[in-house]
């Protein structure tokens, strides 16, 4: 596999830098899957996706689960790289990472719509070519 670094702006003027993978492996695939398997993980990253730059306490107010639970579903999705946390002076703040996220279209509907366009333009030229 082909790694590629890229860099994104976290927000608030943070960058962080991560791993753009070719294809990602089967147990990339099978620990993404895991991290968005559960409704608060699923819950978390939402969160992130409409506040992004949350501190600890802001990201897990509301939740009934207890802080220490809750940092176990961060790491799990840390360990899946789709949580980012960047430290601004003493506070360290969460974000959302997408590109992990981007592996399950590239790898189902991407592939089944380049073949269903094929099929259409390869359709679309026999009858055009029909007398």
């Amino acid at each position: 596999m082909r790694n590629q670094m890229v860099a994104f702006q976290a927000g608030h003027g943070h960058h962080a830098t991560h791993v753009l993978h070719d294809a990602m492996t089967d147990d990339e695939l099978d620990l993404l899957l895991r991290a968005l398997a559960d409704v608060t993980r699923r819950r978390l990253l939402d969160r992130l996706r409409d506040a992004p730059g949350l501190t600890l306490t802001e990201l897990t107010a509301g939740f009934p689960q207890s802080r220490q639970a809750l940092s176990k579903h961060l790491a799990m999705l840390e360990s899946a790289d789709l949580l980012v946390a960047v430290w601004r002076g003493r506070e360290k703040l969460h974000y959302l990472n997408p590109v992990p996220l981007q592996a399950l279209p590239e790898r189902w509907v991407t592939t089944t719509a380049r073949e269903r366009s094929a099929a259409l333009a390869a359709l679309q030229r026999a009858l055009e070519d029909a007398p």
